[in-house]
This record gives structure tokens, C-alpha cells and sequence, in this order.
């Protein structure tokens, strides 16, 4: 089964007068992260992980922060579009491994939350998303967050088997819907079978 490695960095500086996000959870903190969109280096760094891993660029290649649509943006937007990305190219996230290094606010206290929404927003298990976090002992960045993120996917062809549609049909009329938007080139009948979240719409953005 073809296997394929991703990692992905990230940091930010604290700011105040911001929300602190990260791993898509709000925490109470005096200071949040600077940044052009919410600032989350968790999701940032998962995102260009997972892009990584099917050479599909990184998230500034989607997301520019020239581009003010994604000012304030929230990230998992970002990882959304990740998401895609390696369904499209017929990858299946096996886990994943997280390092996040910042003097405070502590994270191993909700560190077990925030495993679980990652978990929740990657459509996998938690027991496949590990999250560790240390601090920056000897490296004069008590005023960033930095984090590390390394994905092992697998591809959901097995070699020496014939392809065949994943999604599973109960009714002819689902085959034969599925044959007909292939044909015409439209949509595929249904991406979420595949894993796949439904397609971002960067024109819906005001």
C-alpha cells in the first residue's frame, strides 16, 4: 500500500488585544497570536502537512496574505481545502504527530481537548492525532508559539487490485447516478463517502 510523509511548521507571535486560537479551540489567554487570518499555527502547520504529503504546494500557495478575503479568516477553512487536496489525490490520513513549543499558556492541561478536536475536524481518531507540547527552554522565544506537525497517509488504491468506486451503492438508481455525473464531468455523486469534505467556495467570501 503506497505510503506518503508530510510536515508542516509553523509560528506566530503573541499579540494582545487578539483571541488566542489554537488547534481550532479558543483559549483563555491574555494574548493571542498575530497573524493575517485567526492566527491558529496548529491548523496553519497541519494544513501544509497535509499538502506536503501530495506535493500540492503550501497554504500560502491557496491562501496568500496578500489576498484580504482571508484577513481574520477562520483556519479551518484552510485545512478544508487540505482535506481535498489529499482525497483528490486518493490519500487517507493514518496519524499524525504534533509538537507545539511555547512558554504559556500550558497546554498539557486541555491538551486531551484539543486532541479531540483536531480528531473532530480531520475526520479521524483521536488515538491516530498525538499532541505534545514543550517549552522553549534556552531559545530566547518566550514571546512566539511554534509548532511541528508531521502526517503518514496511506493511499486508499491497493496494488494488484483492480480500482474500483469506493462509495458503496445500495440501489441501481445510485449506480447509475453515479455513472452519469462522472460522464458528464460534474461533481462526483458523494465526496463525504470518499472522506472528503464538500468543496470551499472562495467566491462566497465577502
Amino acid at each position: 500500500m503506497g505510503m506518503r510523509i508530510g510536515y508542516g511548521f509553523d509560528s506566530h507571535a503573541f499579540k494582545p488585544g487578539v483571541p488566542l486560537v489554537i488547534g481550532g479551540m479558543k483559549i483563555e489567554h491574555s494574548e493571542g497570536l498575530a497573524g493575517h487570518s485567526d492566527g491558529d499555527l496548529l491548523l496553519h502547520a497541519i494544513t501544509d502537512a497535509l499538502l506536503g504529503a501530495v506535493s500540492a504546494g503550501d497554504i500560502g500557495t491557496f491562501f496568500p496574505p496578500s489576498d484580504m478575503r482571508w484577513k481574520n479568516a477562520d483556519s479551518t477553512i484552510f485545512l478544508q481545502t487540505a482535506l481535498e487536496e489529499i482525497a483528490t489525490a486518493g490519500y487517507r490520513i493514518v496519524n499524525m504527530d504534533c509538537v507545539l513549543i511555547l512558554m504559556r499558556p500550558k497546554i498539557v492541561p486541555i491538551a486531551g481537548e484539543m486532541r479531540a478536536r483536531v480528531a473532530e475536524l480531520l475526520d479521524i481518531s483521536e488515538r491516530d492525532v498525538s499532541i505534545k507540547a514543550k517549552t522553549p527552554e534556552g531559545l530566547n522565544q518566550d514571546g512566539t508559539a511554534v509548532a511541528h506537525v508531521t502526517v503518514l497517509l496511506e493511499s486508499l488504491n491497493v496494488p494488484g487490485e483492480p480500482k474500483k468506486m469506493i462509495a458503496t451503492m445500495e440501489e441501481p438508481d445510485e449506480v447509475d447516478e453515479m455513472v452519469r455525473t462522472l460522464i458528464d464531468g460534474e461533481e462526483p455523486y458523494s465526496t463525504a463517502r470518499l472522506g472528503r469534505k464538500p468543496a470551499f467556495d472562495t467566491d462566497d467570501l465577502t
